[in-house]
C-alpha cells in the first residue's frame, strides 16, 4: 500500500473560519488522513497523509469547494508514519508572523516566478539575490546555491532581520521557502518595507526540486513531520553540517536540555549509543531538566 503526503494552502477569506475547522476536520476523518491543518479568515495552510487512494479521494472532493479549486498541491511519497495524529486548529493567521495588519497576501504580495524561470536566472549567472525565508536550522541541511538566510528562528523575526537585507533592496530579490505559504507573506512585508524589485518562487523549494532534482537546490528539504527531510532522488550534495563536529550529516535532533530542546544537524559519531546530547557545551552546562533522547 503506497503512502503520500500532501503539501497545500490558500491565503483566501474563509468567513467563520472556526466553523470551517470543523467540516475540515470531518473531511479529514472521512478519508483516514493524519497530519495538520492551520485555518484562519486569512485562509488555509496544510500538510495530510495517507494511502495514495484516499489522498486523491480527499483532493476531489476539497476542490469541489470554489474557494480551494484552484489550489496547488504538492505531492510527496509518505511513509504512512509521517504523522502520529490529525491536528486542525483555528488561527488569528496561518504562518505566524505578526506583522502590520495592511501586510496581506490576499491584497498584495510579490510577483509569482516559475521553478524553469528562477532555474534559467541561475544558468545565466543574472544578477539576483535568493533570500531564504525559512528557519536558520531548516537551512542548515539544504539551500538554493548562493542563497542568504537571514538569521531566523521564527517568521514573526523578519523586522528585526530586514536591515541586513537592505544592502540587497537595488538588486532582484527572490524570495523562497519550503512549498510558497511563506514567501506570499514575506515577500508582502518587503514590499511594505519599501523593496520594488520582489518576487517569489512560485510554488517554493518543493516544486522546483520536483522538476530539478539535480539543480541548483543543495543538500536535502527539512520537513515539519517525521519524515524530518526528504529529497525527489537523482545526484545531489549533502550540505548539512554537523553542529559539535563539522561532519557532514542530515540527520536531526533535538538539544536534550528541555530549556533549549534546539532542533540542530548531528552526525553518528557525535550521537553516541545513548544518553543526552547537547547543541552545545553551554546549553550541556546550564541543564537542569533533560529530555528524553529522541533522534530524527
Amino acid at each position: 500500500m503506497g503512502y503520500q503526503v500532501l503539501l497545500f494552502y490558500k491565503y483566501v477569506t474563509i468567513e467563520q473560519p472556526q466553523d470551517y475547522v470543523v467540516q475540515f476536520r470531518a473531511l479529514c476523518e472521512k478519508h483516514a488522513l493524519l497530519g495538520r491543518a492551520l485555518i484562519a479568515e486569512e485562509g488555509i495552510n496544510a500538510t495530510l497523509e495517507g494511502t495514495l487512494e484516499a489522498t486523491e479521494a480527499f483532493v476531489q472532493e476539497w476542490k469541489e469547494d470554489s474557494r480551494f479549486s484552484d489550489v496547488q498541491i504538492k505531492r510527496s511519497p509518505g511513509t504512512g508514519a509521517a504523522f502520529r495524529k490529525l491536528s486542525v486548529k483555528f488561527r488569528n493567521e496561518i504562518v505566524g508572523t505578526k506583522f502590520p495588519q495592511e501586510v496581506d497576501p490576499r491584497v498584495k504580495t510579490a510577483p509569482h516566478i516559475t521553478p524553469d524561470e528562477l532555474h534559467s536566472l541561475y544558468e545565466k549567472k543574472d544578477d539576483f539575490v535568493v533570500v531564504d525565508m525559512r528557519n536558520s536550522y531548516e537551512y542548515a541541511s539544504g539551500h538554493f546555491a548562493n542563497s542568504i538566510d537571514p538569521g531566523m528562528n521564527a517568521s514573526r523575526e523578519l523586522p528585526e532581520k530586514v536591515e541586513k537585507l537592505r544592502i540587497h533592496k537595488d538588486k532582484k530579490i527572490i524570495t523562497v521557502c519550503t512549498g510558497g505559504i511563506r514567501c506570499e507573506k514575506m515577500s508582502a512585508y518587503l514590499l511594505h518595507e519599501g523593496f520594488e524589485n520582489v518576487y517569489q518562487l512560485d510554488g517554493g523549494m518543493h516544486t522546483y526540486m520536483e522538476k530539478y532534482p539535480e539543480g541548483y537546490f543543495k543538500g536535502t528539504l527539512f520537513t515539519f513531520d517525521d519524515r524530518m527531510t526528504m529529497d525527489f532522488g537523482g545526484k545531489r550534495e549533502i550540505v548539512g553540517k554537523c553542529k559539535l563536529c563539522n561532519s557532514t550529516t542530515e540527520s536531526y535532533q533535538n538539544c536534550s536540555n528541555a530549556e533549549c530542546n534546539m532542533l540542530f544537524l548531528i552526525c553518528d559519531d557525535c550521537t553516541g549509543d545513548a544518553g543526552p546530547v547537547f547543541c552545545d557545551e553551554a546549553c550541556k552546562a546550564r541543564a537542569v531538566h533533560i529530555l528524553d533522547r529522541v533522534r530524527r
